[in-house]
């Protein structure tokens, strides 16, 4: 396109006023994150596995709690969730049902059973409950999912930052994460709850700074919400029960509520931190803070979303290539309305890329937990003394972080394959929650029939998102989008050719099922396998250990004190199972032995 004066090059290079003062904010925030590493690192005592890993067990609710929600929300979540309102409306808003009925259900059913064994990676119950197979294949989805997860979540902030600035993203990019690799590996957990503190308040504010001079630039609340309200923005529940409805109310609660079951109760990134609390009662407190911290900064990100509309309702940015990215629209509202304030754009930009800081540090820290119990443990009879063992967590977050560094610049290149990286969390979620599902619900499922099912689940999972997200990259699958238009631009641009191009094939009628629906798939599959797996396995007599009560949900644990199919020889009792001998740090399970095993029938 030849560029036109006062056109839209033009005007994307005036929008780019990142002063002085905003870069000093910028690394102000880094800064303080590194001096904090320091303090945990080499001032604090961090040398045992237990401190540098759990925080010695003694971490406090406020900090944890702010800590979740920091770690949680990835620039992808600030940047993503505005254009979600910009481009479909706000019915996703009602997922904060899901979130409240996951708190219930993640404080009642599997905390409990995590924080009571006191362990360190919630894969090890896998192996108390099953055996070591099924641990290995928890470990190495959760490794899987944080190595292809992790170089987007650098990603997009990054581009954010070259939306604001101009900044090559392969000058701010090895800068930001060298600075999260130094600090997370020098001060552990400690390091990582506290810069994640720091961070969490820079995203609020970010977000309420946004919030509030946009809202007087446009002219007010009662124009934000009239605006979005005559082009059906704002919207109430869906109550389709079509599961191909890309969002419904039931999706959204019931999908939402699986989903963050598994983002939350289940993922060794969220669990550590609770693991770290000296108490049930205080984990079970920091979940419902996590609840209603994560709810307050999705209201900000959606009442965002409400503000770009409002602002650019009559010139769509994306038509006229002002923004060339939807996770771009943000960045372009912030630099419209506090363009002009020194200091307050490199707020924002300190706020989106504290929320990657935060989301990288925590991953790395639990990656090196995960490393140390899930991988070496088990398998190698080595002990290894203190110091080796901190050189060993230490060397994973080193190692890992530059992995995740160098994908980043493979994630650049990828073009519409970013689209089926961010499906690996969905291809892998669903199984792993079943599998814990099956341990913590249902005793009478076996080693076998886990690891089966969730191998099941994960197979049939890939094909399920991996099939749809090529669907929707060729254009067979088409989301449409709420009303958009550029009848009001007062600047020069060049529409590109939108003929749409024919669809070459239909698909099956399975990949229009809603994304929402995916974690819930995934966990039924690996469950209704692990069942049928396992009664095959009794009709052969196969003999099964029902699992000590301490591995069940709290509501169980009185119903199956007596054996749940009397005169069925394939059961045995084991008085409280098998004997379980750890020393974590003068910290032990102990459970009877098997001095004593009773046959049913």
């Amino acid at each position: 396109m030849e560029e036109i004066p006062g056109g839209v090059n033009e005007m994307a290079y005036q929008m780019q006023k990142f002063s002085w003062a905003d870069y000093v904010v910028f690394v102000f925030m880094l800064a303080i994150s590194a001096v904090v590493g320091i303090y945990w690192g080499f001032v604090k005592d961090q040398s045992s596995q237990n401190d540098y890993l759990l925080g010695g067990r003694n971490m406090k609710v406020i900090p944890v709690s702010m800590s979740l929600v920091a770690s949680f929300v990835s620039g992808i979540t600030l940047l993503g969730s505005p254009t979600e309102v910009y481009m479909h409306g706000t019915q996703y808003a009602f997922i904060m049902g899901g979130i409240f009925l996951m708190s219930i259900v993640m404080t009642q059913v599997y905390l409990p059973v995590f924080h009571e064994l006191k362990i360190t990676s919630n894969y090890e119950y896998l192996s108390l409950r099953f055996d070591n197979r099924v641990r290995l294949f928890g470990s190495i989805l959760f490794a899987f999912t944080l190595v292809g997860w992790l170089p987007i979540v650098i990603y997009v902030p990054a581009l954010a930052f070259n939306q604001v600035t101009g900044v090559d993203v392969h000058v701010i990019t090895p800068i930001v994460c060298l600075v999260c690799i130094f600090y997370t590996s020098a001060g552990g957990l400690q390091a990582v709850v506290w810069t994640d503190v720091i961070q969490i308040t820079a995203m609020f504010g970010a977000m309420a700074l946004v919030a509030i001079k946009g809202t007087i630039d446009v002219g007010g609340v009662g124009v934000v919400w009239q605006r979005n309200l005559d082009s059906q923005r704002i919207e109430y529940p869906n109550w389709d029960p079509n599961p191909t409805a890309r969002h419904t109310i039931w999706s959204l609660v019931i999908g939402g509520l699986v989903y963050w079951l598994q983002a939350n109760a289940v993922n060794q990134t969220m669990v550590q931190r609770y693991l770290a609390l000296p108490t049930l009662r205080g984990a079970k407190w920091s979940v419902f803070l996590f609840c209603i911290g994560i709810s307050i900064l999705y209201c900000f990100c959606l009442y965002c979303g409400l503000l770009i509309y409002a602002r650019f309702h009559d010139c769509d940015p994306l038509q006229t290539k002002l923004a060339k990215a939807k996770d771009q629209l943000l960045p372009l509202l912030v630099m419209d309305v506090l363009g002009d304030i020194p200091g307050l754009p490199g707020v924002f930009v300190a706020g989106i890329f504290s929320a990657a800081l935060s989301s990288l540090s925590t991953s790395l820290n639990s990656m090196s937990a995960v490393v140390l119990e899930d991988f070496y443990k088990p398998f190698f009879k080595r002990q290894l003394t203190e110091r080796q063992t901190n050189w060993l967590l230490k060397g994973v977050v080193i190692l890992l972080g530059c992995v995740c560094l160098a994908l980043v610049f493979i994630v650049e290149k990828m073009g519409t394959i970013l689209q089926l990286t961010m499906t690996l969390e969905a291809m892998t979620m669903g199984p792993q929650l079943g599998v814990f599902t099956m341990g913590i619900l249902m005793p009478w499922v076996d080693a076998t029939g886990a690891l089966v099912g969730g191998m099941c689940g994960l197979i049939t999972m890939s094909w399920w998102c991996l099939s749809a997200q090529l669907a929707i990259a060729s254009g067979q699958i088409v989301h449409p989008h709420k009303h958009l238009s550029i009848e009001g631009c007062q600047y020069n641009f060049t529409i590109a050719d939108t003929t749409e191009l024919p669809i070459i094939a239909q698909v099956s009628p399975v990949l229009h099922v809603s994304y929402m629906w995916y974690t819930l798939a995934g966990a039924l599959i690996a469950v209704c396998v692990g069942l049928a797996v396992t009664q095959v396995n009794r009709w052969r007599g196969k003999v099964h250990v029902l699992p000590s009560p301490n591995l069940l949900a709290p509501q169980l644990r009185g119903l199956y004190k007596d054996p749940p199919h009397p005169g069925d020889d394939s059961y045995i009792r084991a008085y409280d199972s098998k004997k379980v001998e750890r020393n974590k740090n003068s910290m032990s399970i102990n459970m009877k032995p098997i001095n004593e095993i009773e046959e049913i029938g």
